[in-house]
């Protein structure tokens, strides 16, 4: 629940977000929207679609000197199979590009999902990357937000 508050509390403090929602007459919680809602505090990610909150999830995001960036985020681009070019090569599976080479993906790191871990990047599951990236892939990049906060 508190992350849903965040987000309504982002997107009210955000009047230029909100201004571009109304004028598109779109709104982050429409019935093909996806919200990937993710809480730095508590290393959670809230998976929200159509209004509704689906799933709920641990994550690892970014640690020593590496931040995750805040804020909210179209989806930019898909790569199932992806690896890291900065990082060697790691695997990035089920990859949802959202900022500036940022990205929500699985991980092989499973014993450190729920506590900071990456270089930035949100870590889930596999399983759970997986789903995430098929509603991607279904509702379309252009229905799916990624929102990052406290």
């Amino acid at each position: 629940m508190r992350i849903l508050i965040f987000v309504f509390m982002v997107l009210l403090a955000n009047a230029s977000v909100a201004n571009a929602a109304r004028k598109s007459g779109d709104a982050i919680f429409d019935s093909g929207k996806v919200v990937a809602a993710v809480s730095l505090r508590s290393q959670t990610m809230k998976v929200i679609v159509g209004g509704h909150e689906r799933y709920e999830w641990p994550v690892s995001t970014g640690a020593g000197g590496y931040s995750t960036p805040e804020g909210i985020y179209g989806a930019e681009w898909l790569s199932r199979n992806h690896r890291s070019r900065k990082y060697n090569n790691a695997p990035m599976p089920y990859a949802i590009f959202f900022h500036h080479g940022y990205a929500v993906h699985g991980t092989d790191q499973l014993s450190r999902l729920g506590a900071p871990a990456s270089h930035g990047c949100i870590r889930l599951h596999p399983e759970n990357a997986a789903l995430l990236f098929g509603l991607a892939e279904a509702m379309g990049l252009e229905n799916v937000t990624v929102v990052v906060g406290d």
